[in-house]
């Protein structure tokens, strides 16, 4: 399970949502729906944390990212986790790609307020985690070191 464990004085912050052109709210739409279908995200409407998504274009499609300033990033205290830093002095590394991994691992419902965002369409908070939240390469790798740790 992922925690967001915010400093004592964090602020919460509501951003609007940014417009869109016709392509880029085609896109938001089909993956708000795809999101909402997998049981991934749900609608919310009175929370305190709110930020505007990006979409950042890839050679064949553009990927939905939660927002372009990460602002729980200054306001989060981070678990310690640190994939890159434990791989020294290996020999070997495996990599594994999981269908849609991070999203296999829950948020604290206590913190699902705090990763919601806006778009055209809504707002919308996450069940499940999704990449590029502060720290989810921690609990990911986490997670991974505890399931596979009989194999390590």
């Amino acid at each position: 399970m992922h925690l967001i464990i915010l400093e004592k004085d964090a602020q919460s912050k509501r951003d609007p949502h940014r417009k869109l052109n016709p392509t880029m709210k085609e896109v938001v739409m089909k993956e708000i729906l795809k999101l909402l279908d997998l049981r991934i995200i749900y609608p919310i409407s009175d929370s305190q944390w709110v930020s505007p998504i990006h979409l950042v274009p890839k050679k064949t499609r553009f990927t939905l990212v939660k927002n372009e300033r990460d602002e729980l990033v200054p306001t989060r205290v981070q678990n310690g986790w640190r994939m890159l830093e434990r791989r020294t002095g290996n020999l070997y590394l495996c990599f594994l790609d999981g269908y849609l991994g991070y999203y296999q691992i829950v948020v604290a419902p206590e913190d699902q307020e705090k990763t919601t965002f806006t778009c055209p369409f809504g707002t919308f908070a996450y069940r499940r985690m999704p990449f590029g939240l502060c720290d989810a390469l921690g609990t990911f790798q986490c997670c991974m070191m505890t399931i596979f740790s009989d194999m390590i």
